[in-house]
C-alpha cells in the first residue's frame, strides 16, 4: 500500500519492541505503510494524542496499541479516534500479563478496542487484523 501511512503502533515502553516487531514484519509482508511510536499512556499522555492526530492527518486507518501491566495505551487511543483500535496486551509484571489482558478488553460502553492475545501471537493477530481491514477497501490488498 503506497502513498498514506496506513497503520500506526503505540508500544509503552521500548522493552516492548521485540514482541511489536513481529507486528510489524506482518505489515512489511503486505507492503503495509506503518509507523511506530514509544510512548506511555501514563507518562506521556500529550504526547500520545499529539501522534493520533498526526497520524490521523497522515491518513492512518488503523491504530494497534501495545502495552503491559496497566495497559492502558489502547483505550487512551480508542477515546480520542474512531479508527479501529487494536489492543496487544503484554506479558510481564507480577501477573504475567493477565493484569494487561484485563486492562486491554474491559473498556467501557462507546470505547471499543479489539483486544487479542498476550504477547507475540497476540502482535501477529492483530497485525493480520490490521491487514484485513485494510483490505475491505483495497483490492491490492485483499488479493493477497
Amino acid at each position: 500500500m503506497s502513498g498514506q501511512t496506513a497503520v500506526s503502533i503505540f508500544m509503552g515502553s521500548k522493552s516492548d519492541l521485540p514482541v511489536v516487531q513481529s507486528a510489524s514484519d506482518i505489515l512489511k509482508e503486505f507492503n503495509i505503510s506503518h509507523n511506530m511510536f514509544i510512548l506511555s499512556a501514563h507518562r506521556t499522555p500529550e504526547e500520545v494524542v499529539k501522534k493520533i492526530k498526526e497520524s490521523e492527518a497522515n491518513g492512518v486507518k488503523v491504530f494497534i496499541a501495545a502495552a503491559g501491566m496497566a495497559a492502558h495505551l489502547a483505550g487512551a487511543i480508542a477515546a480520542q479516534t474512531t479508527k479501529p483500535v487494536l489492543g496487544i496486551p503484554l506479558g510481564g509484571g507480577d501477573l504475567d500479563g493477565l493484569d494487561s489482558l484485563l486492562a486491554t478488553v474491559q473498556m467501557p460502553k462507546g470505547v471499543p478496542v479489539a483486544t487479542f492475545a498476550i504477547g507475540k501471537s497476540g502482535a501477529i493477530n492483530a497485525a493480520l487484523c490490521a491487514v484485513q481491514i485494510l483490505g475491505t477497501s483495497s483490492e491490492e490488498i485483499s488479493a493477497q
